[in-house]
């Protein structure tokens, strides 16, 4: 999944430091704070668990932590300890729901991350099906990235990414939502 993009990354400068965020523009905070709709599927006071909207598979969650901290590494340590035990919780509750029971537990700092808020991603794995799909045609951008022999850029790998994403089904959210807290 971001295999791409740690392969473009080996061996680049660190990226500059993040200014810190102002809580009141972060869209973990805002969803935190009831200001943005999410399909909730764990919460207690340290955590929060919701569907992602641009999911890479159903059942693609992210376990946020309640403090607004964009860097893993500064994370304080009863908030990563929370978020920890969440992460486990909502992947045991993942696999029974989707009856799959691989799964890929990313997270991500600076270069790949999206949203400026420490966050994971449990990503159900694809299921296997007879017979083995193709990949899928590269798409306009790969194929320039390809024949450039450049790293890609931060802007282009979330367009790659984006691209290849579906927006999450409102129908289909609230079962699975339902059906995740109902393992928890």
């Amino acid at each position: 999944m971001t295999s791409f993009i740690i392969k473009d990354h080996v061996d680049r400068p660190p990226a500059p430091s993040w200014a810190p965020e102002s809580d009141s523009d972060c869209t973990f905070c805002r969803i935190i704070r009831n200001e943005l709709p999410a399909y909730r599927v764990f919460e207690d006071d340290e955590v929060i668990a919701i569907l992602d909207i641009l999911p890479l598979r159903g059942g693609h969650t992210l376990v946020i932590p309640k403090v607004h901290c964009s860097r893993l590494s500064e994370l304080p340590a009863n908030y990563a300890a929370a978020t920890g035990k969440a992460v486990s919780r909502v992947a045991h509750a993942l696999t029974q729901a989707v009856e799959n029971t691989a799964l890929n537990v990313v997270c991500n700092q600076e270069y790949a991350q999206a949203v400026p808020h420490v966050h994971y991603h449990v990503i159900p794995a694809p299921t296997v099906t007879s017979p083995t799909p193709s990949p899928p045609a590269p798409t306009s951008v790969e194929k320039e990235m390809e024949s450039s022999k450049r790293p890609r850029s931060v802007k282009e790998m979330h367009r790659m990414e984006f691209e290849a994403r579906d927006e999450l089904d409102e129908r289909e959210a609230g079962v699975l939502a339902q059906k995740i807290r109902a393992h928890l």
